[in-house]
C-alpha cells in the first residue's frame, strides 16, 4: 500500500474523526464555560454593594505588609517600581529589595530609595535565580503578610485595601491580583493587553468559582507568612515557581483567591523572541507541576482541584492534536489530496470557533474595562489572537512539555530570571 492510500485510509478512520471532533469542540466548550463562570464571579464579587463589603475601615488595626521585590539587571525599571510601591496608601509596610548579583546599574538605581526607612536592600553575591532570591529574603522580612512582585511592575495606590481584607479568613493563604499591560508600543504588546483581560483574568475568575486557581501570578501576589512556611517556600528547581507554589498551597487545603480590583501595571515582552521565551518557560512550568503533583491530586481529598487538573491536561492534549492535524493537512495538500475537515478558505465550523473566541475576548474586555479604561480600543487586534497565539502556544506546548516530564529527576536550576522589559 502506497503513502497516498495510507493517508486516505487514516483520514477515513474513527480515530481521525475523533481528533477532528475534539479539535473543534474543545475551544467552544471551554469558552462557554469560562464566559459563564467569569460572569458569575463578576456579579458576585465586582458589582453592586457586595463588591465593597469586605473593605477594612481605616480605624481598624491592619497587619504589617512586607513588599518583597527580587531584581536582576532591572536598571531600566526598578526606580519607577520603588516609587510606585512607596506611594501605596497603607499605614504599615516595608519594602525589601533583593539584588541577585546584577551586572548593570540596578544597585545605583536602588540606592537613593534606601534613605526611606521603609526600604531595605538584600544584596546577594551569587546569582541563584528568582526562587532562591525570594527564599533568602523572606526570613529577613517583618510583615505578617508578604507581597511578592516583579521589579518592573507598579501597583495602584489602593492595592492593599483590596488585598488585605481577604486575610480576615484564617484559611486564606494567598491572593493574586489583576496584572495589566503598561507598555503597549508594539502589536504583540497590544495583543497581550487583550489576552490578560480576556484569557488570563477571565480564567482566574472562572477558576475561583471552581474553587481552585491555576496560578498565583508572579508579578502580583500577597501571602500569609505562616502559609508560605507551611509549604516550604519556593521550589528553585521549577521553571515557574509561582505555579508550583500555588498548587502546593492548595494541596495543603489553604485557600488561594483572585482579587480583580487589585491592579498591577506590568511590562510584557514586545518582541516575538521575548514572548517565545516567556511562554516556553510557562509551558515548561505547567508540565513540571503536572508531572510532580498529578498522583497526589488524584486523592479524593483533592477533588476540588480536579477541574483545574483536567482542564490543564486537556489543553495539552488539544495542542498536540492541533499540531498533528496541521501536519496531516499540509502533507495532504502537498500530495494533491484535499484533507477531510480542513479547508484553505474559512468554512462554517472554522468561523464558529473564531466567532466564539472573539465573544470570549469581548467579554473579558467588558469585565476588565473598569480597571483599564482604554482597553476597548485595542479590541481591533483581537481578530489576530486565534491565528497568532493558538499557533504559537500549540508549538511551544508540543516542543516543551516533554522536557518537564523529568522534573523529579532534574537537579539543575530551572527558575531563571525573565528578560528585562524595556
Amino acid at each position: 500500500m502506497d503513502f497516498y492510500s495510507l493517508l486516505v485510509r487514516f483520514e477515513d478512520s474513527s480515530f481521525y474523526l475523533a481528533m477532528l471532533i475534539y479539535f473543534a469542540w474543545y475551544p467552544l466548550a471551554t469558552s462557554v464555560m469560562w464566559i459563564f463562570t467569569s460572569i458569575l464571579f463578576f456579579r458576585q464579587k465586582e458589582v453592586g454593594e457586595t463588591a465593597f463589603y469586605d473593605l477594612i475601615p481605616d480605624s481598624d488595626p491592619q497587619p504589617m505588609v512586607s513588599f518583597v521585590i527580587p531584581a536582576f539587571n532591572e536598571e531600566l525599571n526598578i526606580a519607577a517600581t520603588l516609587k510606585g510601591v512607596l506611594e501605596v496608601d497603607y499605614p504599615d509596610f516595608e519594602v525589601v529589595v533583593i539584588d541577585d548579583s546584577s551586572t548593570d546599574g540596578t544597585l545605583d538605581e536602588i540606592e537613593p530609595f534606601l534613605a526611606d526607612p521603609r526600604v531595605r536592600l538584600v544584596q546577594k553575591k551569587v546569582n541563584e535565580g528568582k526562587a532562591m532570591a525570594l527564599n533568602d529574603a523572606i526570613p529577613l522580612t517583618r510583615g505578617e503578610l508578604l507581597f511578592v512582585m516583579d521589579a518592573d511592575a507598579i501597583p495602584i495606590p489602593d492595592i492593599l485595601k483590596y488585598f488585605v481584607p481577604h486575610f480576615r479568613s484564617p484559611r486564606c493563604a494567598a491572593v493574586t491580583g489583576n496584572p495589566r499591560v503598561a507598555n503597549r508600543d508594539s502589536f504583540l504588546s497590544k495583543l497581550q493587553a487583550i489576552e490578560f483581560a480576556s484569557i488570563i483574568s477571565l480564567m482566574r475568575r472562572a477558576q475561583r468559582v471552581w474553587g481552585r486557581i491555576m496560578t498565583m501570578s508572579g508579578v502580583v501576589g500577597i501571602f500569609r507568612r505562616t502559609a508560605l512556611y507551611d509549604v516550604g517556600l519556593y521550589s528553585p528547581e521549577m521553571a515557574t515557581e509561582d505555579i508550583d507554589l500555588t498548587w502546593r498551597l492548595q494541596m495543603r487545603h489553604w485557600d488561594v483567591r483572585y482579587e480583580s480590583r487589585a491592579v498591577m501595571w506590568m511590562r510584557v515582552p514586545q518582541s516575538l523572541q521575548g514572548l517565545w521565551w516567556q511562554r516556553r518557560r510557562w509551558s515548561l512550568g505547567l508540565s513540571q507541576v503536572l508531572t510532580r503533583h498529578w498522583r497526589d491530586l488524584l486523592d479524593w481529598k483533592q477533588r476540588r482541584f480536579w477541574p483545574v487538573l483536567i482542564e490543564a491536561n486537556l489543553s495539552v492534549v488539544w495542542a498536540y492534536i492541533y499540531v498533528l492535524l496541521t501536519i496531516i493537512w499540509l502533507v495532504s495538500y502537498s500530495i494533491g489530496y484535499p484533507p477531510r475537515g480542513a479547508s484553505p478558505i474559512p468554512n462554517f465550523w472554522g468561523m464558529v470557533i473564531a466567532t466564539m473566541c472573539l465573544v470570549q475576548l469581548m467579554v473579558g474586555v467588558i469585565l476588565d474595562h473598569t480597571y483599564d479604561r482604554v482597553l476597548r480600543k485595542y479590541f481591533i487586534v483581537a481578530v489576530f489572537y486565534p491565528l497568532i497565539y493558538w499557533i504559537l502556544m500549540a508549538v511551544i506546548t508540543v516542543t516543551t512539555a516533554p522536557v518537564g516530564l523529568n522534573v523529579n529527576r532534574q537537579k539543575r536550576k530551572f527558575t531563571l530570571w525573565k528578560p528585562v522589559r524595556e
